[in-house]
Formats: C-alpha cells, sequence, structure tokens
C-alpha cells in the first residue's frame, strides 16, 4: 500500500476530504510515536509507506503516557478538526494501519496502549463512524 492508498483508504472511511485524511493520518501517526516506545515505533515505521514514515518515529525511546483523550485532543489540534472527527479519523488511520502492516507489527504497536484505547485500534472489527 503507497501514500495515497492509505490516505485515500482513511478518507473513505472517516468521510473526510485527502487534505483533511492526510493531516489527520500524520497526526494520528504522529502522536502514536510520542506514545509508545521509540524502537516500536521505528519498528511499525518501518512498515509503512516511505512518505508517511518519518511521522511515525518517535522522539524518545520510552513513550509517554497519556489517556485516549489526550491522544485524540493532540491529533484533533495538529489536524486543525473538531475532537469528534479527530476520533473518527485516529480510528480509521488505525483501522488502516491493520490492514497496510502485518498482523504481528500492528498486534505489537497496540499492546503498548491500555485496555482504553480499544475502542480506536480493535484488531478484528472493521471501522465505524461515530460522529455525525
Amino acid at each position: 500500500m503507497d501514500q495515497d492508498e492509505f490516505i485515500g483508504s482513511v478518507a473513505k472511511r472517516c468521510g473526510m476530504s485527502p487534505e483533511q485524511a492526510a493531516a489527520v493520518t500524520r497526526a494520528t501517526l504522529t502522536t502514536l510515536a510520542e506514545r509508545i516506545d521509540g524502537g516500536e515505533a521505528r519498528d511499525l515505521a518501518d512498515r509503512l509507506p516511505e512518505a508517511l514514515r518519518a511521522y511515525a518515529f518517535g522522539g524518545s525511546e520510552t513513550g509517554e503516557r497519556f489517556g485516549l483523550d489526550v491522544f485524540v485532543a493532540r491529533v484533533s489540534g495538529r489536524a486543525d478538526i473538531d475532537v469528534e472527527r479527530a476520533r473518527d479519523g485516529v480510528t480509521a488511520v488505525f483501522d488502516v494501519l491493520r490492514d497496510a502492516v502485518d498482523p504481528a507489527g500492528y498486534a505489537e504497536a497496540v499492546a503498548q496502549l491500555p485496555a482504553e484505547y480499544g475502542d480506536v485500534v480493535d484488531q478484528t472489527a472493521p471501522f465505524v463512524q461515530r460522529s455525525r
């Protein structure tokens, strides 16, 4: 899957324009890289389309510990969209990420997230748009 396919899939799943989907994809990957350990972020980045890899590199070896509300708020601010749209976007990005990388790679990345993230990182359920 290349960058255009990835972002196109995010846009389709959450009803955003390609520009909004690109912004929410970059914001979600950046925020995920802050949340998980650096080694895991690098492993995940290696599995992404080349144009998206830079956003998934963590700046620290130890991920920050913050909850889902903070995650969504950071994405909202970075993508310049409201929180409800950001939550839909985050869910869509994780859904596409699950499809784009191998199952083991996805499982390793999301295993570092607490249970409250299960609403957006479900490894089995299809995307469900929540807003509107």
